[in-house]
């Protein structure tokens, strides 16, 4: 787009295979889908839709996974997608409970798992980074969550912004994603999904096609 346009946006998507209590994560469903609706809807405006990947519900595991996605995107080995202008890692997971989306300002630096991940790991009150300090360390996204919340909110989705994204494996990646942003002067979100019993596929995925079209005119 060059000097005439803002700069490309570009956005990678994660998602969240199933776990303990959940069969079918509407995360994984959304995330393998999207490429395929937002080319049918057609991408906004100055946004990349970079790689869609599913993580294993599983602390290490995840982050093992997204340490490589993060770090090959950033070196230029996947070079189908612009490594220029802004980059965003966009991650969802489910809230099983939730009526609503929820748009995740923070993450705690506190894993203690209400029961255990997919690899049978189930800590308890331990820090995530130790070498970040207690497990009372938070870290937030630079994105402006209230304004995308508002934004998605005028469009008739419910959605509210949260600083409480949980301590199971959704706070453990978005805090190491944050920090990994953090280093590398990227920006990352976490947005928690209601299941599709509570709000069904076509309208999340609408919800998500809308919440691309926010991220890409962000300051």
């Amino acid at each position: 787009m060059g000097s005439e346009g803002p700069p490309l946006v570009t956005v990678h998507v994660t998602g969240f295979k199933k776990f303990h209590g959940v069969s079918e994560n509407p995360t994984e469903t959304i995330v393998s889908n999207l490429r395929g609706f937002m080319e049918r809807r057609g991408l906004p405006k100055g946004l990349i839709l970079g790689s869609c990947s599913v993580l294993d519900t599983a602390g290490e595991g995840a982050v093992e996974h997204l340490n490589t996605l993060l770090k090959s995107a950033l070196s230029g080995q996947d070079n189908q997608f612009s490594t220029s202008g802004k980059v965003i890692w966009l991650h969802f997971g489910v809230n099983s409970g939730a009526m609503r989306f929820a748009v995740e300002n923070q993450a705690v630096n506190e894993a203690t798992f209400r029961c255990p991940d997919e690899l049978g790991w189930k800590p308890h009150k331990v820090p995530i980074v130790p070498s970040d300090g207690g497990i009372a360390q938070t870290r937030e996204t630079s994105l402006p969550v209230a304004k995308i919340a508002k934004t998605l909110s005028e469009l008739g989705f419910d959605v509210a912004p949260s600083d409480d994204a949980g301590r199971f494996v959704c706070n453990y990646v978005y805090y190491h994603s944050l920090r990994f942003a953090e280093e590398h002067k990227i920006k990352s979100l976490f947005v928690h999904f209601p299941l599709f019993v509570t709000i069904d596929e076509e309208t999340q995925m609408r919800f998500v096609a809308s919440l691309l079209e926010a991220l890409a005119s962000v300051d």
